[in-house]
């Protein structure tokens, strides 16, 4: 009798226990122990039910039926996305997604060795999501103080894209610092048709043309926030803070696309402001720096060649001492990969961050630590460099036989980096520089930096 010998049936083999076999069993990964709690950390996001993902990874019985389509994209790292290049440049993310080596491993480990569900006892707790109908910024801060939103904006089942572009006031009448931000599509199937959302802040004053070099490669003064797949929200570090003058307006500007179904839906954009009387710092600003150069301001200067890699580069000098927040990579069907190097006034190189497997389903924000994020001088110059793949070998390419040039289409390419920049006076920056070199130093001796 197998309950005599004190021994454990897996299929139709006995284990006994002390053996080297039952050894073997009990590394064996299995869901409950040691699937789950990865999943929950790194996948439910999107997948659980009624969410953006094809399928569900919340039970054992949701992810069994996918476990050899698991392992195949979590060993081919093509998920969980996060297509920042983990050989080069800064690792440090403070919302890094990715899976670890270990952790890819565990899971094709229990794939390998049947999947097996191990002992419900096991399980972690069900992790509670946020309603993604409520504002997310609002779990920390509560309810947004200002909400702006777009017009209604009606898709039918079959048409061209459309980019719609309707201006609202922001309706204040004073000066007020933000300390976060948050858009989201709302409407039954706004998420569907919705590409992505820009909101563009549209107020009385210029930007102070001595952060940028006059360069026709620095664009998009005055964007405020971008709403795409994984990206919604924003909140500004301690002390810093984007400013909204009275008299203000949002300059939306949505992509719609068709879906197979008429489907109504609107943006809107959710503001949490610094109490009255609290002014940061360090005004932040989100800027988009293309990757191509021009000859002129608004130029769109790229030219992709059919069945050819193309490559593309661009120079930005910063005229103030700044901290880049992250990095965001933002290309089409034919982008393949971009980098971010910094050329310093001494002239040292440092590779920042580089996207080398870009995919247009997803718009990922690289979000620095604290302790890493890139502190440059004025002087400092951006180097970008974009790589575009117009090819057959491209799987996403929807005709290598065609030139591509810029444009909004799906079909039409750009390249540009989203950066959060926090800019610092010469006294504020030394400071910086210097809390950032006795961190450093202290973390090397083996203690943890002071906060």
């Amino acid at each position: 009798m197998v309950k005599s010998l004190s021994a454990l049936a897996v299929g139709a083999v006995l284990i006994v226990p002390g053996s080297a076999r039952a050894a073997d069993a009990a590394k064996t990964p299995t869901f409950a122990k040691d699937i789950a709690p990865i999943f929950q950390a790194k996948c439910e996001a999107c997948h659980r039910p009624d969410n953006m993902a094809p399928m569900s990874l919340q039970t054992y019985e949701d992810a069994r039926p996918w476990a050899k389509a698991i392992a195949a994209r979590v060993g081919g790292r093509q998920m969980p996305p996060w297509h920042i290049d983990k050989t080069v440049g800064i690792q440090k993310f403070k919302n890094d997604r990715s899976l670890s080596d270990d952790q890819i491993d565990t899971i094709v480990r229990w794939v390998n060795a049947g999947a097996p569900k191990g002992d419900p006892k096991d399980m972690p707790a069900p992790k509670v999501w946020a309603d993604e109908t409520v504002w997310q910024e609002a779990v920390k801060l509560g309810p947004p103080d200002l909400i702006v939103k777009s017009p209604e904006y009606t898709m039918p089942a079959v048409a061209q894209d459309a980019w719609w572009r309707p201006s609202v006031a922001t309706g204040l009448t004073e000066p007020r610092w933000v300390r976060a931000i948050e858009i989201r599509p709302v409407g039954k199937g706004a998420r569907k048709i919705t590409h992505h959302a820009l909101a563009r802040l549209q107020q009385p004053e210029d930007m102070d043309p001595a952060l940028f070099t006059n360069d026709p490669n620095v664009a998009g003064d005055g964007l405020f926030m971008e709403w795409a797949v994984g990206k919604n929200a924003d909140e500004m570090r301690p002390d810093s803070g984007r400013l909204m003058l009275p008299g203000s307006k949002i300059v939306w500007e949505m992509h719609y696309h068709a879906v197979g179904e008429e489907i109504s839906g609107h943006t809107e954009l959710g503001v949490w402001f610094y109490p009255r009387g609290q002014e940061p710092k360090h005004r932040e600003v989100l800027a988009l720096f293309n990757s191509f150069s021009g000859n002129s301001p608004g130029a769109r200067a790229l030219d992709i060649q059919p069945n050819q890699i193309t490559t593309t580069e661009s120079f930005i000098t910063l005229r103030q001492n700044a901290r880049i927040e992250n990095f965001q990579a933002h290309m089409h069907l034919r982008g393949k990969g971009m980098s971010m190097e910094a050329i310093f006034p001494d002239g040292r190189r440092e590779l920042l961050s580089q996207v080398s497997d870009f995919n247009f389903n997803w718009h990922n924000m690289y979000i620095y630590a604290d302790d890493v994020a890139p502190l440059l001088a004025k002087g400092t110059i951006l180097h970008l460099i974009a790589w575009y793949d117009n090819t057959k070998n491209n799987k996403a390419n929807p005709d290598p036989d065609q030139w591509v040039g810029y444009g909004d289409r799906t079909v039409d390419e750009m390249g540009h980096a989203w950066l959060n920049i926090t800019y610092f006076s010469d006294d504020e920056f030394k400071a910086e520089t210097a809390k950032r070199a006795t961190a450093t130093a202290t973390a090397a001796g083996g203690q943890q930096p002071q906060q």
